[in-house]
């Protein structure tokens, strides 16, 4: 899940794995796979962190723990 801002200032989060597009015309436009289209602040650079970094977050839980890890998590 990715959290965005629409443009009314009002706070939206997004399931990341259901974004088809992302488009600025010239405001930033994220279009869903369900086909519903939701205009927010964010530039398109920021959307493509913001699921990234939810993308790695989830990949990391995934895994678990890397080999150097101690037995305790740290």
């Amino acid at each position: 899940m990715v959290r965005v801002t629409r443009i009314n200032d009002t706070e939206l989060v997004i399931n990341a794995d259901l974004i088809e597009f992302v488009e600025s015309i010239p405001d930033t436009m994220i279009t869903l796979t369900t086909g519903k289209k939701i205009m927010v602040k964010e530039t398109v650079d920021e959307v493509i962190d913001l699921v990234a970094g939810f993308k790695r977050l989830t990949a990391a839980r995934i895994r678990g723990p890397g080999p150097d890890t101690e037995p305790d998590g740290s």
